[in-house]
């Protein structure tokens, strides 16, 4: 899987959950971050591996699982999607359509329902449960006991919003 976006938009977290779902499944997996020395506004993008054998490499060069939440990483990496793969795409954000025809594409406008429903800043978890709807590469228990270990209790205030955006993008 590669998540792919601005600094600040949540892309490492989602990543995070997505890794940590494996992990609760008992799978192998790696969560591998990238961004730029600007971290907020720079760009952002993190590869994950969930796999029943063992993984060779962090680095996911060739995803199965796209998800693009700004222009410039939709551009980037729309491309490297392997043929039979998945691309999720926040339409809010990003107006092109792709033209290729050998992968699923969804667009959703993660960021516009994040806004109408009172959730800014959740596009990436409303996009992360269009993923676990259209993949399911993981159990949803696992999801959800990902959410929850992954929200710090610090910030465990915002733990029902995410479950909220969660379900946003499972039913979208």
């Amino acid at each position: 899987m590669l998540f792919a976006g601005f600094g600040g938009q949540g892309v490492l977290f989602a990543g995070k959950i997505s890794a940590y779902a494996g992990l609760y499944d008992n799978k192998n997996i790696t969560w591998l971050p990238s961004y730029g020395p600007e971290m907020r506004g720079g760009t952002a993008n993190c590869s994950v591996c969930i796999s029943d054998n063992p993984i060779g490499s962090p680095c996911v060069v060739s995803p199965d699982v796209f998800i693009a939440l700004n222009l410039p990483s939709f551009e980037k990496f729309k491309n490297s999607v392997v043929s039979g793969g998945t691309m999720i795409v926040d339409s809010t954000m990003i107006s092109e359509k792709c033209d290729r025809t050998d992968i699923n594409i969804f667009y959703i406008p993660a960021s516009q329902l994040a806004t109408e429903n009172g959730l800014d800043g959740l596009a990436n978890i409303i996009l992360l449960g269009k993923m676990f709807k259209e993949t399911n590469f993981c159990t949803q228990q696992s999801l959800e006991t990902a959410l929850e270990n992954c929200i710090p209790k610090r910030k465990q205030h915002l733990l029902l919003p995410n479950k909220k955006a969660l379900q946003i993008g499972m039913d979208f």
